[in-house]
């Protein structure tokens, strides 16, 4: 067994979009996610961890219209574990956001 510690996803959706940040290809551990508004104005963004890659479900948010000010960051550590197939999603109320998870992968 290995381990490889990496950036495991990286996204700049369109706004009022939900987007797949990572899907996990093998076990992996999301240790933390980086959010940040590009943006002058204030907005919200949510995260959503999805067991086998199923729809979207009102249980799978960890953050939901979490708001942050314009031009600011929202940094978190937050040890989720992942299955193989397990998907992180992204969403934001601007198209200002950039979305940054990081963790490690079990091979």
């Amino acid at each position: 067994m290995a381990i490889t510690y990496k950036v495991l996803g990286q996204a700049s959706p369109s706004a009022t979009t939900e987007t797949d940040l990572y899907a996990a290809p093998a076990a992996a551990i999301a240790s933390s996610i980086i959010v940040c508004n590009r943006g002058t104005t204030q907005a919200t963004f949510r995260v959503s961890i999805s067991v086998n890659g199923a729809a979207t479900d009102n249980k799978d948010y960890i953050y939901y219209d979490l708001l942050i000010a314009g031009n600011d960051t929202f940094i978190a550590t937050i040890g989720v574990t992942l299955a193989a197939t397990d998907v992180v999603r992204v969403y934001a109320s601007s198209a200002n956001f950039s979305f940054s998870l990081y963790g490690s992968e079990v091979v």
